[in-house]
């Protein structure tokens, strides 16, 4: 080991700046069922999560669903009432657009993945803090890393603020593909900001249609 710090401190001062070494391990390709069974592990964690204090309110947690193997992950900003109750993404009014809106592109809700930034509903409704967000990160993380969608579609400003560790007006930058580790962000209104503005929906509509494409191409 001393001999390979000290090898890399000569190549240092010889102004190599990386190396790349090639074929070092071959990546393991997950089954479908390997990934099902590792994102239910996640899901029971996150039952159980006591990590921020928005555990103290929840009725249950909402780990996410979908297709273990999906190219396309749509990613919320956090449970509502109705997903507090169930225990699922998306099955309230917003959640219900969201699947009109996915059957009128010709698929089917299952076949992506869908969840949110935070697992637990915020109190009221009210948008996750960066600090929860941060701190129920490291699962949606590892759901990614699982998935290997190609897509993600960023349901609104606050799931873009998660990935892109910034403000995002979602107004302006919807439509957006933003490389993000390896992948494609997509930036679109969430289905809750379209109940409030109905003119809004023939654009997410087509949104979720270039999100899909993108994502099959």
């Amino acid at each position: 080991m001393d001999d390979l710090k000290n090898y890399m401190r000569v190549l240092k001062k010889l102004g190599f700046e990386e190396i790349i070494l090639e074929n070092y391990r071959e990546e393991k390709v997950l089954t479908v069922s390997e990934k099902k069974k590792l994102l239910d592990k996640i899901a029971s964690e996150i039952l159980v999560c006591t990590k921020c204090d928005l555990h103290k309110s929840r009725t249950k947690a909402v780990p996410g669903e979908g297709n273990p193997d999906a190219k396309l992950m749509f990613v919320g900003e956090a449970p509502g009432g109705d997903e507090d109750k169930q225990g699922r993404p998306f099955v309230g009014r917003a959640g219900k657009l969201l699947t009109k809106i996915i059957e009128a592109t010709g698929h089917k809700r299952d076949e992506f993945f869908i969840t949110n930034t935070v697992k637990c509903r915020p109190p009221g409704n009210r948008t996750p803090t960066p600090w929860e967000q941060e701190t129920c990160w490291s699962y949606l993380e590892k759901q990614i890393e699982i998935i290997d969608p190609k897509v993600i579609c960023l349901l609104g400003a606050a799931a873009g603020y998660a990935f892109l560790q910034r403000p995002v007006k979602i107004t302006k930058e919807r439509g957006q593909i933003i490389k993000w580790n390896g992948r494609l962000l997509f930036l679109t209104y969430h289905p809750a900001y379209v109940l409030r503005n109905l003119q809004a929906e023939p654009v997410l509509l087509e949104d979720i249609k270039k999100a899909i494409e993108l994502a099959y191409s």
